[in-house]
């Protein structure tokens, strides 16, 4: 899925930023208040920013673009690694799994769940939101295998899922109210590295 919002844009009048800033806020407060991504229209989000539609238009190609855009400021910039060691680059990442900047995360992402089971544009969309965190824990496991400290069989796919499976679970659902979730990215993290580690 291919957003516009950052694509070169022709000779003219320059573009408001915060035109930019008020479509996009417009878009999450909707969610926020229970328009399903189905039912949201750009006519209402033009309406919600007090912009009209060939605005929002000459920004993004469409709906879908629009929306990768505005759920990605949800959940801002994925930690970067320090690189000193992988337990400690994993704790970090998988400590911001299912956390997000800005609060109305909190409404909007559960609702977004089933419909990424139902629709394949919104599984496109989940994707493209969730694969660039992915992509920077998978380049820390590799950087373990490569360094020594992990073992070199590992399945780098299926550890990424050990890893991030009971921080997304427990953060939206709460799936078990004894654990404290201060303290569980590294407990994850270490009862994987236990298995996985170099010998």
């Amino acid at each position: 899925m291919t957003s516009t919002a950052d694509a070169p844009r022709p000779p003219g009048r320059p573009r408001s930023v915060r035109a930019d800033e008020a479509i996009i806020e417009a878009t999450l407060d909707l969610l926020a208040e229970g328009s399903t991504i189905e039912a949201i229209s750009v006519e209402a989000i033009a309406a919600r920013a007090g912009v009209g539609k060939a605005t929002i238009y000459r920004r993004w190609a469409g709906k879908d673009a629009l929306l990768h855009d505005a759920l990605r400021t949800l959940k801002g910039e994925p930690p970067r690694p320090s690189g000193r060691s992988v337990r400690e680059d994993l704790i970090a990442l998988v400590g911001a799994v299912g956390q997000n900047v800005d609060p109305r995360a909190a409404k909007i992402m559960p609702c977004l769940v089933p419909n990424v089971k139902r629709n394949a544009e919104h599984y496109a969309l989940y994707q493209s939101i969730v694969e660039p965190r992915r992509a920077v824990m998978r380049e820390v496991l590799r950087r373990g295998i490569r360094d020594g400290e992990l073992r070199p069989d590992i399945d780098v796919e299926v550890t990424l899922a050990l890893i991030t499976g009971p921080l997304l679970i427990q953060r939206m659902l709460n799936w078990n109210p004894d654990l404290d979730e201060t303290t569980l990215p590294a407990r994850v993290v270490d009862q994987v590295l236990a298995g996985i580690q170099a010998r």
